[in-house]
């Protein structure tokens, strides 16, 4: 059985010190939203504590999709890799990039540089850049894809993008490995279905996303982005493929949004007859510890569609 962690939007605070430079951008909104609503309820220890619970998993890699930090300034950007090796080893751990870790123009290349060996497909030596999502890495018989929907927008918007380099490159990447009968699972930030989030937060590229999904097979898509404990589905050649969504890594008991979780996905079996458990362990009140909050056989899926 092969057990994998799936842990997002973490948002690592506090901030550090910011000059009025670094705020003559998109950053100004995000600087008065940070003191407005998140500081108030994004803390380390909460995610200490999710981290250490998922630590005590053991599982056998971490899935981490994005939003490691709030503005993308390079102390942000550089704590945040200090938090990865905390996290495990590259080998261990895959990440994609979320919104926040490209924030502004040229934020994006930053992250790629200081995240590179946890953003990097096997055999990969050059540094991830947008040409070389989505990546592989193969674990036993699963299949990790690392796609990227991140890229700085404009004020106000939280929006994704998947185009069609990406999508012809995702295709190959499921079509080898699924001749490889391989478990695939596909990691972005944004979720790549419609009305999973408000429109100013959508992803352009859902059905590019979806057709390669369709066509070729997948068995599992895992996203951030919503905050949101989710649970949907794409349309695969096989019948529904689970689209799982997980609680902000750092979310304190109290917001509007459910406390920090992380996911625990169980795989077990063989293709095309795979056992898979999803298991959500997290914080429900203040002051308790984290827990099992629910437990899902996703091998026959009863999910809610989305197109």
């Amino acid at each position: 059985m092969f057990r994998l962690a799936h842990l997002s939007d973490v948002h690592l605070g506090p901030l550090p010190d910011v000059n009025y430079r670094q705020l003559a951008s998109k950053r100004m909104v995000g600087y008065v939203n940070w003191h407005r609503n998140r500081s108030a309820f994004l803390h380390d220890d909460v995610l200490d504590a999710i981290v250490a619970d998922m630590h005590a998993q053991a599982p056998d890699h971490v899935a981490v999709t994005g939003d490691l930090v709030n503005l993308a300034l390079d102390r942000e950007v550089e704590l945040a890799r200090l938090w990865l090796d905390i996290l495990g080893q590259p080998h261990d751990v895959s990440v994609v990039p979320g919104n926040h870790d490209a924030y502004v123009p040229g934020a994006f290349d930053k992250a790629c540089l200081a995240w590179a060996p946890f953003m990097q497909g096997d055999g990969q030596t050059e540094t991830p850049k947008r040409e070389t999502f989505p990546y592989l890495r193969v674990r036993g018989n699963i299949a990790l894809i690392g796609a990227t929907s991140a890229r700085a927008s404009a004020p106000f918007m939280a929006t994704g993008y998947f185009k069609e380099r990406q999508a012809a490159q995702l295709r190959t990447l499921l079509a080898e490995t699924g001749r490889q009968k391989l478990f695939r699972v596909v990691m972005i930030h944004h979720p790549p279905v419609r009305g999973a989030v408000p429109a100013h937060k959508r992803l352009f590229g859902i059905g590019l996303f979806q057709d390669a999904v369709r066509e070729e097979g997948a068995e599992l898509v895992l996203h951030g982005h919503s905050h949101l404990p989710t649970l949907l589905s794409i349309a695969g050649p096989r019948g529904p493929v689970p689209v799982v969504g997980v609680a902000a890594g750092g979310q304190s008991v109290g917001a509007s949004k459910p406390p920090a979780q992380f996911n625990l996905i169980e795989v077990d079996g063989a293709a095309p007859d795979w056992s898979i458990r999803l298991i959500r362990r997290g914080l429900t009140e203040k002051g308790k510890p984290v827990s099992e909050i629910s437990s899902e056989d996703l091998s026959r899926p009863r999910v809610i569609q989305a197109s």
